[in-house]
């Protein structure tokens, strides 16, 4: 695990919307204070750290709790609007303490699939690293309809790391990694440290039928990771709530899944 962090100069950490808020529905800035300074250290380490983070939606139910039962498509939207604001402002408040400046990319899929578009996104992200500023990227769900639903960021974090040439992406997630089978139904699940064949894992892992494997959680980092897989890009799934989990992990310490990638 170490030589993987050792050997990965590009890393992407993709936030989940249960990871960034607590409790409350509201953002969870002690969460953001430890995020923070662990992109700290990692810039320190001469590492390259793009994020791609979540919890727009929530954000907003948060701001304007009067909407919070709106199913409407138009609301829906409208609550990722202004819960953006809310995120980023507590982005900004919060790493600008560690000395660090952040950008926000809002993408869909189309400026990931239109050549000259993607390379504009392309050009964007490596002029805000080069400048030493973290990029912030988002589904633009105010325009993408089908977007708003479970797991989008996970498929978004893939693509985003195939455009930068990603060499790691990190999930910050609120399980451990992934299971044999689904803890919460499960005592006797166990946490699968290392998975050299993603295709064959697929397969074989079982996490009954009310877990989040079939409605967006595993089920769609398991995608990435099929997406990922030819590139050579490794993957490290984790509980982000845990303090300073990058780091642990970065020193042997962690408890996660470490995804292999092969290069074809």
């Amino acid at each position: 695990m170490e030589e993987i962090f050792k050997n990965s100069k590009k890393i992407i950490i993709k936030i989940g919307s249960s990871t960034i808020t607590g409790e409350d529905g509201k953002i969870d800035y002690e969460f953001l204070e430890n995020l923070a300074s662990e992109v700290k250290t990692l810039v320190g380490l001469e590492k390259q750290v793009v994020i791609v983070s979540s919890g727009a939606r929530i954000a907003g139910v948060s701001t304007i709790e009067k909407w919070s039962k709106k199913e409407d498509m138009s609301y829906k939207q409208a609550l990722c609007a202004i819960g953006q604001v809310e995120l980023m402002d507590g982005y900004r408040k919060i790493f600008i303490k560690q000395g660090l400046h952040i950008a926000q990319i809002l993408l869909t899929k189309a400026d990931l699939e239109n050549e000259k578009r993607s390379l504009n996104v392309k050009n964007t992200l490596f002029t805000l690293i080069n400048e030493n500023v973290i990029p912030i990227i988002n589904e633009n769900d105010t325009v993408c309809v089908d977007e708003i639903k479970i797991g989008d960021n996970d498929m978004l974090s893939a693509r985003t790391c195939i455009l930068w040439g990603a060499d790691l992406l990190i999930f910050l997630s609120d399980i451990d990694g992934i299971f044999d089978k689904n803890p919460k139904e499960f005592k006797d699940a166990k946490l699968l440290k290392y998975i050299e064949d993603i295709f064959e894992c697929e397969k074989n892992v079982s996490c009954g039928q009310k877990s989040s494997f079939g409605t967006g959680g595993i089920k769609t980092k398991i995608q990435a990771a099929k997406l990922l897989h030819p590139y050579g890009t490794n993957i490290i799934i984790t509980k982000g709530k845990t303090p300073k989990s990058i780091i642990q992990i970065l020193e042997g310490k962690g408890v996660c899944t470490l995804i292999k990638g092969e290069k074809l």
